[in-house]
């Protein structure tokens, strides 16, 4: 599996449509969705999946009045759930000779919601619209297809991995009954190339993926990891941002180096409707010549923004409004899925 930074042929986005995931909020949406087309697709393709023929006219319709050329995207009618592209679609991986393929992991809604069989069909249709050859994960132990998701998995794109205990291996929201830590190693080293797999604890408070790992740790180089730690010991997510900060720094990555830990704040808590929101600037989309970053009108925002410019120094960082966004329960990392390019060998 490449890293987020190396060079993407498209990236993959669902339009939004579903009223419920956003209740009482969905208005702003599909302009929050506009202004990350628009930054993307100055550098590659972007690549849009619309519910319906409906849903493809009103994208249209919004990319234009944010000035988007209609030859840097492409809009294509398939049914969805929801928007979540980055675990319902498909992750790409490099081969032998650098050629890309996709693999194709089972979906069932985190585990959590009774809606998904639209969502399941995604990876079908990005493999008919790419081109790109398809294969499905199964189990180590059946043959089953396995179920995971690509918020969930992080990678260097050199044999390193970054996952959470909590999202694989706790007693809630269980996605493979049975499956050990050494089982899910196998299942990464297989398909996706890795050799040493860190476990971090926990992810975010308000994650409702329970503890996807592109909430709280990223990383951006090899060898460099950013971390969203909380340092106010009152608040939920400190002891756990702090246990991740005390395993990362104590990890080695697949080449045995150890790893250069940067850490970001997180915003104040997003509430809304009495629920806090898995608010974190960790969720940024790494594009080929921008970084989108989610901006929570909070003085953090600053601190965050220059944190990832300093890291991607011939990268643009964009803010993008997620306060809204975020409403979802995900926000930019979540909703995107990159196809990357051929690596040349």
């Amino acid at each position: 599996m490449p890293a987020e930074w190396e060079p993407h042929d498209a990236t993959w986005i669902a339009w939004p449509h579903h009223e419920p995931d956003w209740p009482g909020k969905f208005e702003p949406i599909p302009w929050v969705y506009a202004e990350i087309v628009r930054a993307l697709s100055v550098s590659e393709q972007v690549e849009i999946i619309c519910h319906d023929e409906t849903v493809r006219e009103d994208a249209e319709a919004c990319l234009d009045m944010h000035g988007v050329a209609r030859n840097t995207y492409r809009l294509h009618i398939a049914a969805t759930d929801r928007v979540w592209l980055r675990d319902s679609g498909p992750t790409a991986v490099h081969d032998s000779i650098g050629l890309v393929s996709l693999m194709r992991w089972d979906f069932n809604a985190w585990a959590k919601y009774d809606n998904f069989a639209h969502d399941q069909r995604i990876p079908d249709l990005v493999h008919v619209v790419s081109g790109l050859p398809i294969v499905n994960a199964v189990r180590p132990d059946t043959g089953a297809p396995l179920v995971l998701e690509g918020g969930g998995i992080e990678t260097d794109g050199l044999g390193t991995m970054l996952v959470t205990e909590e999202w694989l291996l706790s007693d809630v929201q269980v996605r493979n009954p049975g499956l050990t830590r050494a089982d899910y190693e196998k299942v990464f080293a297989d398909t996706l190339g890795i050799t040493h797999t860190i476990w971090l604890g926990e992810g975010c408070v308000g994650d409702d993926t329970h503890g996807h790992v592109d909430d709280i740790a990223r990383f951006v180089a090899p060898g460099v990891v950013v971390l969203a730690h909380e340092e106010n010991p009152e608040d939920e997510n400190h002891a756990r941002s702090l246990d991740n900060l005390q395993r990362l720094s104590r990890a080695r990555d697949a080449r045995g180096e150890p790893l250069r830990v940067v850490t970001l704040p997180f915003p104040r808590a997003v509430i809304m409707d009495d629920q806090r929101l898995p608010a974190s600037y960790a969720n940024f989309y790494i594009g080929n010549s921008v970084v989108l970053v989610p901006t929570f009108n909070d003085a953090n925002d600053r601190i965050a923004l220059n944190t990832i410019a300093e890291l991607f120094p011939t990268r643009q960082v964009v803010g993008i409004h997620a306060v809204d966004l975020v409403w979802g329960l995900g926000t930019l990392h979540c909703l995107t899925q990159q196809q990357p390019s051929a690596r040349a060998l």
